[in-house]
């Protein structure tokens, strides 16, 4: 039932899903005449996945949600260069995703979101980590994914997915309805980006997350077969 068959490799490794590649190469289908613009559907790792193609990008709802359990924040913290003093303590760490996990990490401010280092010793051991501070529907956030290849990501929509449900089980959106919200990212690599998002909860828990961004192109290229 796939309009398309997509599959997603980092230097380090290959991803079951991801937000860039996928808006991406949806809108290169459509820029190219292979995919009409509306609701098409993607074939990845994480499985069949719905795609909302535009004529300047793509929305995505990813894979299944999970929620893990809170954690201690203490070792992640330190894989960040980071302490106690930087965490919200309005709520825990947890893993979430929707399609790959990250760890979300709630920090106590902006400030301290740009103080964390992506170079830290244990983070390979961590995994990878989505530092977030979120206000008035905000999220200002930075990915850190030494585990995946990728030392630092200017915008990862499948995280930006993956926080919807961490903002449903932390209860800070309402329990039932659709909340919009923005993640900021990318500033501390001077390529800032902008996703919009909504989350739909039911009794606490998310049922569906969505993410948009648009496409710019950058560079263009061929590859001749011998």
């Amino acid at each position: 039932g796939a309009d398309y068959r997509l599959r997603i490799f980092t230097p380090g490794t290959e991803l079951p899903f991801a937000g860039h590649p996928s808006i991406g190469s949806a809108w290169v289908l459509h820029s190219l005449g292979r995919l009409d613009v509306g609701h098409r559907h993607q074939e990845c790792g994480a499985g069949v996945l719905p795609i909302t193609v535009f004529d300047d990008g793509a929305e995505l709802t990813g894979g299944a949600l999970t929620v893990g359990e809170a954690l201690d924040a203490a070792p992640v913290l330190a894989a960040v260069g980071l302490t106690s003093d930087d965490l919200d303590p309005s709520a825990p760490p947890r893993w979430c995703g929707a399609g790959i996990e990250f760890l979300m990490l709630p920090l106590a401010s902006r400030e301290a979101v740009d103080r964390a280092s992506p170079h830290g010793a244990g983070l390979l051991e961590v995994g990878q980590v989505f530092l977030v501070h979120f206000s008035n529907g905000t999220a200002y956030a930075r990915m850190f994914g030494a585990a995946l290849g990728v030392t630092e990501d200017p915008a990862t929509g499948s995280a930006a997915l993956g926080y919807g449900a961490w903002l449903a089980a932390s209860g800070r959106v309402p329990p039932t309805g659709t909340s919009e919200y923005v993640v900021e990212q990318g500033h501390a690599m001077g390529r800032p980006s902008l996703l919009q998002c909504t989350v739909d909860t039911e009794d606490g828990l998310a049922v569906r997350c969505r993410v948009r961004g648009q496409v710019v192109p950058v560079a263009s290229g061929r590859i001749r077969i011998p």
